[in-house]
């Protein structure tokens, strides 16, 4: 991904990012964990409550973004982090559990990817993940509406595309279960509380905005957001004390081998 990822911006909503990990890691049946990796990191949010549960020592995290990876260290001084690109990244030695908290709908090619991830696990580990399905909500469609805006068109041409689109479960389904011998599939819509629709575009520069502002100058930035929360004013109801619920489809998958 081209964009430069910033993990206080992405930190701002630690508790609503994280409380979907929580919810992907109570469904992985595993009492001994002796190696865990956290694919896609981030500042190391997740990576927490991998450490919590089954040790620092049997965890590791990986994460493409040098920042992300350095937040990551200074969280969590005694877990191992590295710099890599998921799809070439290898582990070192067969893993009990790969975690991906909202990263894989960065990656493409999820029918070749899922199964060598899959490859990666001892008999009986498990691969969780968890990806935003947000793609067909106002906010992504508002995204790509303001991309083909003749002030920005030349620039983000290409900023769709860094988004992989999510299957449905059932191709999920089908692309695991030759590899897996357990499958565990669904979707969650949370609800969450932000500050006014200057909240929403808060949440998103620190995730899905980025291939969009990463391509345009400080100034395009400004008129773009202030153009892009306009459109939102359209799709989302602000309440009585300020409040905008912002609904955020997740699908998640447990799949063991």
């Amino acid at each position: 991904m081209s964009a430069t990822w910033s993990p206080s911006q992405y930190l701002k909503f630690e508790d609503h990012r994280t409380r979907p990990a929580i919810d992907l890691l109570a469904r992985v049946v595993a009492d001994t964990v002796e190696a865990a990796t956290d694919i896609g990191c981030g500042p190391g949010n997740s990576t927490e409550l991998l450490a919590d549960r089954f040790g620092s020592t049997a965890v590791s995290g990986m994460d493409s973004s040098p920042k992300m990876v350095e937040a990551a260290r200074k969280r969590l001084p005694d877990c191992k982090f590295e710099l890599g690109d998921i799809a070439h990244w290898q582990p070192d030695a067969k893993q009990d559990l790969l975690f991906a908290n909202a990263v894989l709908q960065w990656v493409p090619n999820h029918d070749e990817l899922f199964p060598k991830l899959l490859s990666f696990l001892k008999p009986g580990g498990t691969l969780a993940m968890q990806m935003p399905d947000n793609l067909d909500q106002p906010t992504h469609i508002g995204m790509r509406t303001m991309a083909k805006d003749e002030r920005w068109s030349d620039a983000l041409k290409d900023a769709d595309a860094e988004r992989t689109s999510i299957l449905s479960p059932s191709d999920y389904w089908s692309i695991l279960k030759p590899h897996a011998s357990n499958i565990d599939i669904w979707r969650t819509t949370y609800n969450h509380p932000l500050k006014g629709l200057s909240g929403i575009v808060e949440w998103f520069k620190g995730t899905g905005l980025l291939p969009y502002l990463s391509r345009l100058s400080e100034a395009q930035q400004a008129e773009y957001l202030t153009t892009y929360e306009e459109l939102l004013s359209q799709q989302y109801s602000v309440m009585d004390d300020g409040t905008v619920l912002l609904p955020f489809p997740r699908l998640f998958i447990v799949a063991r081998r």
